[in-house]
């Protein structure tokens, strides 16, 4: 018997719950980045985002009214330990009790992610990522959430895109803590939070009943120009290579967290910036994972090159853009699946894929974004396309199920298949909201 499809929706504490007066939630690092003039477009931050810690409820009728198999959310370190350590916060605990228990008593899965980059103040007064206690910190953490949620929650991811909280959040700046750090330092705190991703699996595996367990890391991709032999060895190579001294890249955290090992080509260029690593690390980062979950948004297009390299291909004029200003590449999904399951042999979901757009509602109070249908068609083609030619593929999560926070650029660019008015607080569907939920029931045979 066939494993069944899961059709999901996503999305990130800080980018979506906001705060009340009486929240006893601590300060996490984009809090302190948000308050720094110039950081984040227009002085926004995530103090109201969607009120979803208050609309939580409402927000739940609607993905059931999608029709979603599943909800991928992430659980907010500093809501639960407001401090990073230490005393637990009951209520915030409670909140994700009853998103949990609201999630299934409508059918929908809970997909719980432990961290999506709101990495606790008070930790990262003390060294963050940078210290070495930073992933028993994570583990104590982990620990919680598996002792008060691990009896109904089965799917778990532990990092969310560590490329973007260690690429963009120590070595550019561009993303919180703002840092922008050594090589050295960055591998530091890249191997600190692949020793967290362990810890915290080890306990996954070892407290919850079934668990199935991953990761969704970022997926750095490379598609062919031509479907020949040799562009499509150039776009596997290329999709899997390091070529610059940063972590924004695949294997550097994926060999590891799969393979055991970091890879070689990465080593070599890293070799006199390398921290500490011993065998005893890297068998704790290599737990036993049950799929590969990859967050994918676009791709680049290369041929190999006369002397066998991976060339990239610059895109036409007038090639297709989101407003984040990413080349729609609606390929990306066929290609990166096949890529990430012949070098992994695990599933692969994908645990993020949509567009962003600057969505607003009409004359008749609906909201038509027929940019976002077209590129969730051809997305969703593609990957399926995939998967009948047989790639283990066992699922997709639209980013995102609500417009929300997005990072560095406020509350300009919208990703939801739920228009937010950030002002009321209102909720409507959107057009591609509709197309989703008649999609899945259209796959699902209804």
């Amino acid at each position: 018997m066939s494993k069944p499809f899961i059709w999901g929706a996503a999305a990130a504490s800080y980018q979506i719950e906001g705060k009340t007066t009486d929240d006893p939630r601590g300060q996490c690092v984009w809090d302190m980045f948000c308050n720094q003039p110039g950081k984040v477009r227009h002085g926004d931050n995530g103090n109201k985002a969607c009120q979803h810690i208050i609309n939580m409820p409402q927000d739940v009728e609607l993905m059931t009214s999608i029709g979603l198999d599943a909800y991928r959310f992430s659980i907010s370190w500093p809501r639960v330990l407001p401090n990073g350590t230490g005393t637990v916060s009951n209520i915030g605990l409670e909140f994700y009790d009853r998103l949990v228990d609201e999630l299934l008593e409508h059918d929908i899965a809970p997909w719980a992610t432990l961290f999506h980059w709101d990495y606790p103040y008070e930790l990262f007064l003390k060294g963050g990522w940078l210290h070495p206690d930073s992933s028993d910190w994570f583990a104590d953490y982990a620990q919680v959430i598996v002792d008060r949620l691990g009896d109904r929650i089965k799917h778990w991811m532990t990092l969310n895109e560590p490329q973007c909280f260690i690429h963009f959040g120590h070595q550019t700046g561009y993303h919180a803590p703002g840092l922008q750090l050594g090589i050295q330092e960055v591998l530091l705190a890249a191997h600190n939070c692949l020793l967290a991703h362990g810890k915290s699996a080890q306990i996954l595996r070892n407290n919850c009943k079934n668990a199935v367990i991953g990761a969704a890391p970022v997926g750095r991709i490379s598609v062919p120009e031509q479907r020949t032999p040799e562009n499509i060895e150039a776009a596997r190579q290329d999709t899997f290579a390091i070529q610059n001294r940063d972590c924004w890249n695949n294997t550097w955290f994926a060999d590891p967290m799969f393979l055991g090992k970091y890879p070689e080509d990465g080593l070599r260029l890293h070799e006199a910036y390398l921290p500490r690593i011993t065998d005893a690390d890297m068998a704790t980062i290599a737990q036993p994972l049950d799929f590969y979950g990859v967050n994918i948004y676009f791709a680049d297009t290369v041929a190999m090159a006369s002397d066998g390299s991976a060339h990239i291909i610059t895109p036409s004029t007038g090639s297709r853009y989101t407003s984040m200003d990413w080349l729609v590449s609606s390929d990306c999904l066929y290609w990166a699946s096949k890529f990430l399951n012949e070098r992994y042999n695990k599933p692969i979901i994908i645990t993020e894929n949509g567009l962003a757009n600057t969505d607003w509602k009409n004359s008749e109070g609906k909201v038509e974004d027929p940019q976002r249908i077209i590129y969730l068609q051809e997305h969703i083609a593609h990957l399926l396309k995939a998967k009948a030619e047989g790639v283990d593929i066992d699922g997709y999560f639209c980013w995102s199920i609500m417009d929300n926070f997005e990072w560095a650029l406020g509350y300009d660019r919208r990703f939801g298949l739920i228009h937010v008015d950030y002002e009321t607080q209102q909720r409507t569907l959107k057009q591609s909201a509709h197309w989703y939920r008649d999609h899945i029931k259209k796959y699902k045979g209804q």
